[in-house]
C-alpha cells in the first residue's frame, strides 16, 4: 500500500470529507464472507460515526463506528482485502484499483455525489418504527419480540415502510371517508397486504376491509391464520384468479405489487371497471412486448437483447399509465425502493380525478406511442378496447 493512499484516508477522515466509500471485488475467494462494503458518515445523537454495511449473499448487516476506528479499519482490513475502492467527496471521485500481482493505481475523478445531510434519522421518518414491537411483523418474522429488525428482512422492512410512504400520499383523496374497501390483487405472502391493514386501522383509524387474493391456497390458509392470530377480523384472504374476479362491493384502493406479467394488467382492468378511486401497483415480469416491439429508428437499441428487454419493461408500464390517464386516473411512476435493494423497484400510483382535456391528450400519447413501437399491450384487451 502506497503512502500517498494511506495520506488520502486519513485526509478523508481528518477534514470530514468523505461522502461515502464503496469496496468491492475481494481478491481471493475466502478472504471475506462480504461481497461489498458501503461506508457513509452519519451523525447519532449529535456524535459523527460512520456506518458500515456489509452485504453477504441477500443479507446486509449494519454496524456504527468511530472515524479513527473506521480509518484503521480501512487501511489495515478493507484494502488489504478487496481491489476495488471508490472514496465519493463533494470534491472529487477517488477509484483505486489493485492488479493481481499488488499493484495499485489511484485515479482521480470529477465528484459525482453531493454532501448529504448527516442526521442519522432514517429509522425517526419510517412510519413503523424499528425498536418498537409490532405483533404484524413478529408474526411474519421481520422483527423480534424486542423490536429488532432482523438482517435478512431489513430491506422488506425498508420496502414496507416505503410502501406506507405512497398510501400516505394519497389519504388526503379519502379525507371525507371513514371505512375503505381494499382489494390485493396477487397478496402472495401478504408482507404489505397486513402493513396496511395495520397502518390504516391502528394508526390512521380507518375501519378496513381488505380481500387479499392469490391463487396459492395454502399460503393464503396461512395468511388467514396469522390475520385471526392478530385480531384483523376484517383482512380476508381468498384462493381466486385476478381475471374471474368480481368485488361485491365499490373498490376504493387497489392494489397489485408483482403480480406477474399480464396478471397485472388483468388486476388495473378489475381496479378501472371496479370504480377503484385509487391504484397502486409495482409491476413484475413484464414480458409481453418484448415479442412485439419493433421500430427501425430504434434499431440501433433493440438489435441488443438486454436492452431491448429493458425498453419493453419500460415501455410496458408507460403503455399502462398512459391508459390510467385515458380511463380519468391521475398518474405518477415512483421509485418503490433503492435499486440497490431490488430491480423491482417502479410503482405506478394511480389516483381518479384528472380532467377530460388531460384524458384526451392521454390517448393522442398512446396511440402515437402505439404506432412507434408496433404493439398492442394486453391491458386494452382486458379493458375491452
Amino acid at each position: 500500500m502506497t503512502e500517498d493512499i494511506v495520506k488520502l484516508i486519513t485526509r478523508l477522515h481528518k477534514d470530514k470529507l468523505l461522502i461515502r466509500a464503496i469496496f468491492s471485488s475481494p481478491r481471493k475467494l475466502g478472504d471475506t464472507p462480504f461481497s461489498k462494503v458501503e461506508i457513509r458518515p452519519v451523525e447519532i445523537k449529535g456524535a459523527l460515526v460512520y456506518q458500515l454495511s456489509q452485504t453477504k449473499e441477500q443479507s446486509i448487516f449494519h454496524s456504527n463506528h468511530s472515524c479513527d476506528e473506521c480509518q484503521k479499519h480501512i487501511i489495515e482490513n478493507l484494502l488489504p482485502t478487496y481491489r476495488q475502492a471508490v472514496f465519493f467527496t463533494k470534491d472529487a471521485d477517488y477509484h483505486l484499483l489493485t492488479g493481481k500481482k499488488g499493484n495499485q493505481t489511484l485515479l482521480e475523478k470529477p465528484a459525482t455525489m453531493r454532501a448529504p445531510k448527516l442526521a442519522h434519522n432514517r429509522e425517526k421518518q419510517h412510519i413503523l418504527k424499528e425498536g418498537t414491537p409490532l405483533p404484524f411483523l413478529c408474526e411474519l418474522g421481520i422483527m423480534t419480540a424486542s423490536g429488532r429488525v432482523l438482517p435478512q428482512k431489513r430491506d422488506k422492512f425498508l420496502q414496507i415502510n416505503r410502501f406506507l410512504e405512497m398510501v400516505q400520499d394519497i389519504l388526503p383523496a379519502f379525507s371525507s371517508q371513514s371505512s375503505l374497501n381494499i382489494v390485493d390483487f396477487g397478496c402472495g405472502k401478504a408482507y404489505l397486504t397486513f402493513a396496511l391493514f395495520h397502518f390504516l386501522q391502528k394508526v390512521k383509524n380507518y375501519s378496513v376491509t381488505i380481500t387479499g387474493l392469490d391463487v396459492k391456497k395454502e399460503l393464503l390458509a396461512s395468511n388467514q391464520e396469522i390475520a385471526e392470530r392478530l385480531g384483523f377480523s376484517t383482512l380476508y384472504f381468498h384462493s381466486q384468479d385476478i381475471a374471474h374476479y368480481t368485488a361485491k362491493d365499490p373498490i376504493d384502493i387497489a392494489v397489485a405489487l408483482h403480480a406477474c406479467n399480464t396478471a397485472t394488467d388483468a388486476a388495473i382492468a378489475k381496479a378501472i371497471h371496479g370504480s377503484a378511486k385509487a391504484l397502486l401497483i409495482a409491476p413484475c415480469c413484464q414480458n409481453e412486448l418484448y415479442q412485439q416491439i419493433e421500430s427501425k429508428p430504434l434499431d440501433a437499441l433493440l438489435q441488443h437483447g438486454i436492452l431491448k428487454e429493458r425498453m419493453a419493461a419500460l415501455s410496458t408500464d408507460a403503455a399502462r399509465a398512459q391508459l390510467l390517464e385515458m380511463h380519468g386516473y391521475t398518474t405518477q411512476i415512483l421509485e418503490f425502493i433503492d435499486a440497490e435493494h431490488t430491480p423491482k423497484n417502479l410503482l405506478i400510483r394511480a389516483v381518479f380525478g384528472n380532467t377530460p382535456a388531460r384524458r384526451e391528450k392521454a390517448a393522442h400519447c398512446y396511440q402515437q406511442f402505439k404506432e412507434i413501437l408496433h404493439i398492442k399491450p394486453s391491458l386494452e384487451r382486458f379493458l375491452e378496447l
